[in-house]
């Protein structure tokens, strides 16, 4: 409920906030028609009557509305209607095709494929399976706009509820940004038990002075994720959604294993980073900056807590339980990094090179010892690292070069190292050739080295080696076919067996992942093909991927009724991935396992017709179309079948005022 009043508030913020910027009368130079040319080089065209007040500036481009990524890379506000756009409208606002979602949106998802390819370079929390919603620092974007605008994405959710995620964005000067944005989520889901209530808020700023001198950005994210846990249909439900018993086509019937299991996710987050330029030699023509020298300063505080609770132990799923503390068990993280840096810049040394300097303290664990049979003898893992490192950005003509390297000595729980170079070579928007190599060694994940729980089979201490990850890659994107191909090898890889404890493998991992697109049209119809191949040479026995995915779509476009007011685009989505044995979910880990007992893979079947009336995109979508007349074989998981035939509906609305 409380999140459900928090997307409500931030609504009407926002329509406040529009309707106060909207007040204003034209101008005699104001143009009635204002024309963008988006980033795919459609025209993009707002027409007004002459009794709105509200409209852009002649005098605006698309370009004018930029949206800066952790990188610094440019893109646009785009208000098309593609097949990509169709592919990222979901609750985790990103192509989900090496992922598997549970039948809930919010819930978790489970593998399909894995990208090695963009490590962190410092360990993770763990809890995995709640972090796939999760906004990392490389996830908040910053924006450069001349008018304030806003975008809100609505979705209804499964049984009851709703998906919001709406962003603002407004420009108090040239220099000076700000932007918030909530994604709420509250779905009740078709089985007993699913309930999903989730909240991101992000707000950013970002300003610099007039010649660029001195520079800041910064954000603070608050998130939250909370879940009714089922763990999984039991046996005899399980048999009765196989044989189809018409008794329980009405999913709620269904008996589930936990009856009063609940997890909660919580994080903020406050990052800011800013620099001072020393020195600077500005090119005669340009005025643009030839050379500078630039201080920095980036510092990040980040808190994450995990808990999981069951109130009445009316089930052996997780064995004997021997509580000493039930009313707190959260796990508890916090980190805290200060990073000092140097950067020179100049054309004359083809590039940017920055040293880097990182002082980090680290903390995880719990307050107290939760289970009376616990032999564990150390509550927190805690530490301080120092860390050493340099980036390169280079560039002649068409030739890239990007490098980013660190080494963090010790022997504590963040020593390690970290390489990552990537060589691009670019031909206009013809195609776009890179290869990369990532070399990473870092500690698992600190739930896999200390964990408690009341229940006498989940606590446990390691002590771990570091894993040591090396990764090939190469990608083609070009106007006739985009590909890529990962190598992949992984030492001392940690994973969770059967019993759901951590273990550490004690060979190599080999993987090798081949992923293929290319998109055909004639007239008004296309058909976009994803294929992805995987092969595990080594080590398949605890790192299970199925051997092909495919996604294929065949659509209809065309712009419909008397002055193309409208564009739709009509299709359906063809997916498959070939039967492997597919990760279990543990629902008290927050973590998937390993199983041996179950093969899983089928094909499901996606209709949808999507619109766009000038800056509104329209989305209905018909999920698993076949579930009615197909076997019944389709899970997100052993235990959690995936949705049956579901029909929802969305937009995404974009204001500029």
């Amino acid at each position: 409920m409380m999140n459900t009043y928090r997307v409500l508030f931030f609504l009407l913020f926002l329509f406040s906030v529009n309707t106060l910027f909207s007040q204003r009368k034209l101008s005699g130079n104001e143009k009635r028609e204002s024309t963008f040319i988006n980033a795919n080089g459609e025209i993009d065209t707002l027409k007004t009557s002459k009794s709105t007040k509200v409209i852009l500036s002649g005098d605006t481009k698309y370009t004018d509305y930029k949206i800066f990524s952790f990188h610094r890379d440019t893109t646009y506000i785009d208000t098309t209607l593609t097949i990509n756009k169709h592919y990222l409208f979901n609750y985790l606002r990103k192509d989900n095709f090496e992922l598997f979602q549970f039948h809930n949106q919010g819930q978790t998802y489970n593998n399909l494929g894995y990208r090695f390819d963009d490590l962190n370079r410092l360990p993770d929390f763990g809890f995995s399976a709640k972090q796939f919603p999760y906004l990392d620092v490389e996830d908040i974007n910053y924006y450069e706009v001349p008018t304030p605008t806003t975008e809100i994405t609505y979705k209804t959710g499964l049984q009851q509820g709703q998906f919001v995620d709406a962003i603002f964005t407004l420009n108090f000067s040239r220099r000076l940004n700000v932007s918030l944005a909530y994604k709420g989520l509250r779905s009740l889901g078709a089985y007993r038990r699913a309930l999903v209530s989730s909240g991101n808020f992000r707000g950013t700023f970002s300003y610099r002075t007039k010649e660029n001198q001195y520079e800041i950005r910064g954000h603070l994210t608050t998130q939250d994720f909370f879940h009714e846990e089922n763990g999984g249909l039991t046996a005899s439900a399980l048999q009765s959604f196989i044989d189809e018993d018409p008794n329980f086509d009405q999913r709620s019937r269904l008996d589930v294993n936990l009856i009063d299991a609940e997890s909660q996710f919580n994080s903020t987050r406050f990052y800011v980073e800013h620099s001072y330029k020393l020195l600077a030699s500005k090119d005669s023509l340009s005025k643009k900056d030839f050379t500078n020298l630039k201080v920095g300063h980036v510092f990040t505080s980040e808190s994450k807590s995990y808990n999981f609770t069951q109130p009445t132990n009316t089930t052996s799923i997780f064995g004997d339980a021997n509580s000493t503390n039930p009313s707190n068990n959260d796990a508890l993280s916090a980190i805290t990094n200060n990073e000092l840096n140097l950067e020179f810049n100049s054309k004359y040394v083809l590039g940017k090179f920055k040293a880097k300097v990182h002082v980090t303290n680290y903390s995880y664990g719990y307050d107290t010892i939760l289970n009376s049979t616990s032999t564990i003898n150390r509550l927190k893992l805690e530490g301080n690292a120092i860390s050493f490192g340099g980036s390169w950005n280079g560039k002649i003509k068409n030739f890239k070069i990007n490098a980013d390297a660190s080494v963090t000595p010790g022997s504590g729980r963040l020593s390690g190292n970290y390489f990552k170079g990537e060589a691009i070579f670019s031909k206009d928007s013809v195609f776009d050739v890179r290869g990369s190599v990532l070399l990473s060694s870092k500690s698992p994940n600190f739930n896999t080295l200390l964990h408690q729980s009341k229940y006498d089979d989940y606590n446990w201490q390691n002590n771990f080696s570091n894993v040591n990850t090396r990764d090939l890659g190469f990608s083609l994107q070009s106007k006739w076919i985009n590909g890529s191909v990962n190598f992949t090898n992984i030492d001392n890889y940690t994973y969770f067996d059967e019993n759901s404890l951590p273990q550490q493998f004690a060979n190599q991992i080999t993987y090798l992942k081949v992923k293929a697109n290319r998109e055909f049209k004639f007239w008004k119809l296309a058909l976009d093909n994803t294929v992805m191949y995987q092969n595990v040479s080594s080590g398949s026995s605890v790192f299970r991927v199925p051997e092909f995915v495919t996604r294929n779509t065949f659509y209809y476009t065309d712009d419909w009724f008397k002055g193309k007011p409208m564009l739709v685009n009509i299709g359906v989505t063809f997916r498959y991935f070939t039967q492997y044995q597919m990760n279990a979910y543990n629902p008290l880990l927050a973590e998937f396992r390993l199983q041996n007992t179950e093969e899983i893979g089928f094909p499901t079947v996606d209709f949808f017709f999507n619109a766009r009336v000038r800056r509104t995109r329209l989305y209905l979508q018909v999920d698993n179309v076949t579930s009615g007349f197909s076997k019944k074989n389709y899970f997100s998981a052993p235990n959690y079948p995936f949705r049956d035939f579901t029909v929802r509906f969305g937009l995404v609305w974009n204001w500029f005022i």
